[in-house]
């Protein structure tokens, strides 16, 4: 593990050690500033992206790209 994913792992334990309301005091911070707001929003909309395409009927990426292609 590198000292960044130890860093990141200390943060992540003192979190859920937080009571309930500090939690959600500390995640409405993290939404007020707009990078990190912007981060997790991407990060959220590629899981939802994954997801998808994995639903049953769903067509991949790699698939589109071709037809728009020929």
């Amino acid at each position: 593990m590198s000292p960044t994913q130890a860093t990141a792992e200390v943060f992540w334990t003192a979190f859920k050690a937080l009571p309930k309301g500090a939690q959600e005091n500390f995640l409405d911070r993290l939404m007020v500033d707009r990078r990190v707001r912007h981060e997790l929003e991407d990060k959220l909309d590629n899981v939802a992206v994954d997801r998808a395409l994995k639903e049953r009927g769903r067509v991949s990426w790699q698939t589109l790209k071709k037809g728009l292609k020929s």
